[in-house]
C-alpha cells in the first residue's frame, strides 16, 4: 500500500511498513522522547512486538518526503474481534501543520475498515492538546479506560464506530 498525499504542492507518500525498520524505529524513539517530557514516563515503543502490526490484524503506516526522510507514523493493531487500537500516532515536528495527522488517520481507519474492525479504539495523554483535538474532530470520542493501571489524570481513552 502506496499513496501519493495532497500537502500543498509537495510529494509526500505513505506506506505501509515494517513496525520495527529504520525509519518507523526513528520516529516511535521521538514520539517516546516527547511522551518522557511532557508526562515524565511512557510506554517504551520497542516492548511492543512488531507482528502486533502485520497483515491481517494491523499495520503500520509511515508518511515520508520524496527524498525519504520520515515525517510522520502511526499503526492500528487488532486489540478485540472487530476492534482496531490506534497506535503510535506521531508527526515530526518540522511536518506538523500540514494535516499529516488526520491523513495518517484516515489511511489506518481505512485499512482496519478492509480488514473487518467496526471500531476504533486510542489512548492519548491529556496534555497532548493537538492530538485530543484531532481525534475529537475526526468523531473520537471519551471511553473507559482500556488499559488497567493507567491514571486518569494523565491518559484518556478514546474510541470511534468504523462505519463501512
Amino acid at each position: 500500500m502506496t499513496h501519493l498525499l495532497p500537502t500543498g504542492g509537495r510529494t509526500r507518500t505513505i506506506a505501509a511498513v515494517a513496525y520495527d525498520s529504520p525509519e518507523a524505529r526513528e520516529l516511535t524513539r521521538a514520539l517516546h522522547r516527547e511522551q518522557i517530557a511532557t508526562y515524565g514516563r511512557a510506554d517504551d515503543p520497542e516492548a511492543t512486538e512488531p507482528a502486533e502490526f502485520d497483515p491481517p490484524r494491523g499495520a503500520f503506516l509511515l508518511v515520508s518526503r520524496a527524498d525519504g526522510t520520515a515525517l510522520a507514523c502511526g499503526g492500528w493493531r487488532t486489540a478485540a474481534p472487530a476492534t482496531a487500537e490506534i497506535k503510535r500516532m506521531y508527526v515530526a515536528p518540522a511536518a506538523r501543520g500540514h494535516g499529516l495527522g488526520r491523513q495518517i488517520l484516515t489511511a489506518l481507519e481505512d485499512d482496519a475498515r478492509r480488514h473487518g474492525m467496526g471500531e476504533a479504539i486510542l489512548e492519548t495523554g491529556m496534555s497532548n492538546r493537538a492530538a485530543l483535538a484531532l481525534y475529537t474532530h475526526c468523531g473520537y470520542s471519551l471511553i473507559d479506560p482500556y488499559v488497567t493501571g493507567r491514571d486518569p489524570r494523565i491518559n484518556r481513552a478514546l474510541g470511534k464506530v468504523l462505519r463501512p
